[in-house]
């Protein structure tokens, strides 16, 4: 993926309704994931993890202004490391899709997220592409996933999805003033046509087997206190009831 090229797409009319879309429904997603870790892959210079509260976040990529340089199938984080892994359009644009879901399985924590976004085949801009061959300049050079297919990657992996967003049921077209032409076509997608939207964010979780959870022990404490009470009584001594 050529990063001028990206950064110059994004600048269009089409690239600014994608990002506009994508940024809500991530920041939706990420806000309440919780840790301390978040590592966001791809597109430097877009901070998508403005809405996570987690104390580390940073970007990494390829190139670019970014805190870590590095491919996305070999990261440079230690085994169970990281609690959020963001993949804004990485799997379709890179050369090996299943290399790069597997490094991300293997450097998240157990019960750690990784969240991505992606490009529906089958979607008009699906038809847009396929008209394209695969050439041409970004977005339509990339290889479209559908989500169906990127959950059964991720659960061979142990990923489980837990939360799946699709939107952006206009059609291509160029300027600002035929987007909003068009933008009756996302009010009526959510309800009529929700797999066909052009782009969809996924949420999966990494789970593992054998493994639990030890969470506090609040309502036992709680009910101990009710047990014991302290009791006045009319002579000015206290004695404790059960």
């Amino acid at each position: 993926m050529s990063m001028p090229d990206l950064s110059d797409w994004l600048e269009t009319p089409l690239g600014r309704y994608l990002l506009d879309w994508e940024r809500g429904a991530i920041d939706r997603t990420v806000a309440d994931i919780f840790g301390y870790n978040a590592v966001q892959i791809g597109l430097p210079g877009i901070d998508l993890l403005q809405a996570n509260r987690m104390p580390f976040r940073l970007n990494c990529a390829r190139d670019g202004e970014v805190a870590v340089r590095a491919q996305a199938f070999e990261l440079p984080f230690a085994t169970a490391s990281i609690d959020l892994v963001l993949l804004p359009h990485v799997l379709e644009f890179s050369s090996d899709a299943h290399s790069v879901l597997r490094e991300v399985e293997r450097v998240l924590v157990p019960e750690g997220s990784v969240v991505l976004s992606g490009l529906n085949p089958l979607s008009l801009w699906g038809a847009r592409r396929a008209l394209a061959r695969g050439e041409g300049a970004f977005p339509w050079r990339g290889q479209y996933r559908s989500s169906m297919r990127i959950k059964d990657w991720m659960k061979l992996l142990g990923l489980e999805v837990v939360g799946l967003e699709s939107g952006c049921h206009v059609p291509v077209v160029g300027t600002e003033a035929w987007l909003q032409r068009w933008s009756f076509m996302d009010r009526a997608g959510p309800r009529w046509w929700p797999v066909l939207g052009a782009a969809y964010v996924m949420h999966g979780v990494k789970r593992v087997q054998g493994m639990r959870l030890i969470m506090p022990q609040w309502r036992e404490r709680k009910a101990s206190a009710k047990r014991l009470s302290t009791v006045a009584q009319r002579n000015g001594e206290t004695r404790k009831t059960q």
